[in-house]
């Protein structure tokens, strides 16, 4: 009788542990419960850029690598971004020269550029407010624009050449610069990252 107790108990727990490493791993969603109706999916950054008026209004999800954080006088902050492919956890991925152009996302507070710093990856959830022109070094460049409804600033990610998700025999270049010679390598990490 204890027996089938513990064996039952046992498979119970099971269960449980499994439903919660299953719900652990799911992404959680970036956009806010509030706005997961009125997002536009159907509307890419390439629309938005090629006819930012036409979307006025619009609430969308871009994202990017930023190119700068400047504070506004009359208040508030302005975030120039490289747009990038997303995720299907809207996570910007891929290489710089995957990016369709750039954008302006303005933000109502005061943000600390040093908290956010070039290179740092996010995504946006935003209203299109139309275009603006500013010059990328001697060249006009017409900028689409958005108010931030919603903004994830993701942590930054290891190069997946870094990690081997096979076995290794002989030199390879390390993380820190230097060579490595030594026994075979198996890393826990993986290759690419989902997309």
């Amino acid at each position: 009788m204890t027996l089938q107790v513990a064996t039952y108990v046992t498979k119970i727990l099971a269960v449980v542990v499994a439903g919660l490493w299953v719900v652990g791993c799911a992404g959680a969603s970036i956009v806010p419960p509030d706005l997961q109706e009125r997002i536009e999916r159907n509307v890419s950054f390439q629309q938005v850029k090629v006819s930012p008026l036409s979307y006025l209004g619009k609430i969308v999800v871009v994202g990017g690598t930023i190119l700068s954080v400047k504070p506004l006088k009359q208040g508030g902050t302005r975030i120039e971004v490289l747009q990038l492919p997303l995720t299907s956890d809207d996570e910007p991925y891929g290489r710089l020269t995957d990016s369709n152009g750039r954008f302006f996302a303005f933000h109502k507070e005061f943000l600390d550029p040093a908290t956010i710093p070039i290179g740092t990856r996010v995504t946006v959830v935003g209203e299109v407010t139309g275009s603006t022109t500013s010059m990328v070094d001697e060249f006009e460049y017409a900028y689409p624009t958005c108010d931030i409804l919603s903004l994830t600033i993701w942590p930054p990610s290891l190069p997946t050449y870094w990690f081997r998700p096979y076995p290794h025999f002989g030199v390879y270049w390390g993380p820190y610069g230097g060579a490595y010679w030594g026994p075979p390598q198996l890393s826990p990490y993986g290759g690419p990252r989902r997309r």
